[in-house]
């Protein structure tokens, strides 16, 4: 029989992973028969995978993203121009990531915009890559925070290393001067190394104007365009279009003949 002891110190050792598969294969009679070399391969296997499975919760937990089980296989484009399935999983599987592209997503409000852009961040994450998810309206305040707290610098740092960079609703709301250096600081950090994925209502023409700064709008977008994807969503709202009311109808009828 396995001595307890053993299991215990190969979970101290944190081998969660072998040490579950070690018990396994003393409770199942065909283990048993294969040679040391052979099990000893499946341990590892075991091992190697329940060692992915951790890292990728912790990288998707670290991405704080708003649709966090978004994913490009639940992906629906009913109603909705400017993109497809092929299209999406064309983007996932190329090299967009590790030649720091970035990628736009435009349209109006209700086409899935920010929940493409996370299913591309939950995907980047199952293979291994960082991710984190930004609200740009909401960045003001929490650079205000960190520069009062004297840990932007830090932070920038931490944040040119993330894998891919989600900017939801970029270009609702006013951008003050000093956000709008910092966004520079953040942009100029991923060109061409990092990438970024934008999501936003307002047409690229009009991000200039947006931005304020004249200077430092032609930095950003300059940096922003080198290497950019964009598409352009169209069609209903999936809140409140054809699709949507005719699911909230589905769901009613279901409800009411339960009752």
């Amino acid at each position: 029989m396995l001595n307890n002891a053993t299991l215990t110190q190969l979970r101290a050792l944190k081998l969660q992973g072998f040490a579950d598969a070690l018990q396994q294969q003393q409770e199942q009679a065909d283990c048993l028969n294969l040679s040391f070399d052979e099990r000893l391969a499946l341990l590892v296997e075991r091992e190697v995978y329940a060692r992915g499975d951790r890292k990728r919760a912790r990288l998707l937990q670290r991405a704080q993203l708003k649709y966090p089980t978004a994913t490009l296989e639940d992906a629906s484009f009913e109603a909705v121009r400017g993109i497809d399935r092929s299209t999406l999983m064309g983007v996932a599987l190329s090299t967009w990531i590790e030649r720091g592209e970035t990628l736009t997503f435009a349209g109006a409000t209700g086409l899935g915009k920010t929940w493409l852009a996370c299913a591309l961040a939950q995907y980047a994450c199952r293979q291994g890559h960082s991710a984190l998810y930004l609200r740009v309206p909401r960045l003001a305040e929490e650079l205000r925070i960190l520069h009062g707290a004297g840990t932007f610098r830090r932070w920038l740092e931490q944040l040119a290393k993330v894998d891919v960079l989600i900017l939801d609703d970029w270009g609702t709301g006013p951008m003050d001067s000093v956000t709008r250096g910092d966004l520079l600081e953040v942009i100029d950090d991923r060109v061409g190394h990092r990438a970024t994925i934008i999501t936003h209502q307002l047409p690229i023409e009009h991000w200039h104007a947006w931005l304020g700064d004249a200077t430092i709008a032609d930095a950003i977008l300059d940096r922003l365009m080198q290497s950019c994807r964009r598409f352009n969503l169209e069609g209903e709202s999936r809140r409140t279009g054809k699709a949507a009311r005719a699911a909230a109808k589905s769901t009613k009828a279901v409800q009411e003949a339960s009752q």
